[in-house]
């Protein structure tokens, strides 16, 4: 099981971190093009799977709603007077906030990210082999490193993974499922997964210190590690509501 209270993944923090990402994404460029056309000479009836398993790989489909209830559960939250209700409240805009921020963050990078290096994707390797590059902002085709989809994918496992690690797993095998339907789709080279993947995992990472620096719905223990803190209260009702002493809403209040 990963370990997904410590501060960074990777070994990131300690002596020479960037070694063992680098040299892996060095690994797997060095068979990008094989392994593309591999992947790419599958049969039909899989690539079809894969182009609608593919999408899923967008981000609107988590941004919209998770922006959508933040506002929604902090206007109630505004409203109720139930001092234990409202802290439940506040706890979920919090979750959602985290889920927002620690997948769109990582998503707007990439999206920047890949318009700067300006990588040709597989299908212009017969004109510029797989390391051609061409900064731009409008040419989709030169717009292959890192994979935008696998960034969105892998920081959204790792980010469930913060708020409930038992769905880290499944989180993470749909999210390898997205890589690799980039690559057998012939829109991205292996390496551009992997880019994406430490990309979105080191995204969500960064964006759970910041809020757990300010303690939203996250904190530091005395040995380093993180912790979440949300749903305390949610928790807390329902003790005392299997002892049969939970608090009732005053008459009269929401």
């Amino acid at each position: 099981m990963v370990d997904l209270s410590r501060r960074w993944p990777l070994g990131l923090g300690e002596k020479r971190w960037w070694l063992a990402p680098v040299a892996g994404l060095a690994a797997v460029a060095a068979f990008d093009r094989p392994l593309s056309l591999w992947a790419q000479s599958w049969p039909e009836g899989v690539h079809s799977v894969l182009e609608q398993l593919t999408r899923y790989g967008e981000s609107d489909w988590i941004l919209i709603p998770a922006a959508i209830l933040f506002v929604l559960t902090a206007v109630v939250a505004f409203f109720v007077r139930w001092p234990l209700m409202r802290t439940l409240l506040w706890q979920f805009t919090t979750i959602y906030g985290f889920i927002f921020a620690g997948v769109g963050l990582p998503s707007l990078v990439a999206t920047l990210a890949k318009r700067a290096i300006g990588r040709g994707r597989p299908m212009h390797f017969d004109q510029h082999g797989t390391l051609s590059f061409s900064p731009n902002w409008l040419d989709w085709t030169f717009q292959s490193f890192p994979s935008g989809h696998a960034t969105t994918a892998f920081a959204l496992a790792t980010v469930i993974g913060f708020i409930s690690p038992r769905w880290f797993y499944p989180g993470l095998v749909f999210a390898v499922a997205i890589g690799v339907s980039r690559v057998a789709l012939g829109v991205h080279y292996p390496s551009d997964v992997v880019g994406g993947a430490i990309l979105g995992v080191l995204g969500a990472y960064l964006v759970r210190l910041l809020f757990a620096a300010r303690r939203w719905g996250f904190e530091s223990t005395p040995t380093g590690a993180i912790q979440g803190r949300a749903f305390s209260s949610l928790r807390r009702y329902l003790v005392l509501k299997r002892r049969d002493i939970a608090p009732a809403p005053q008459p009269g209040r929401p």
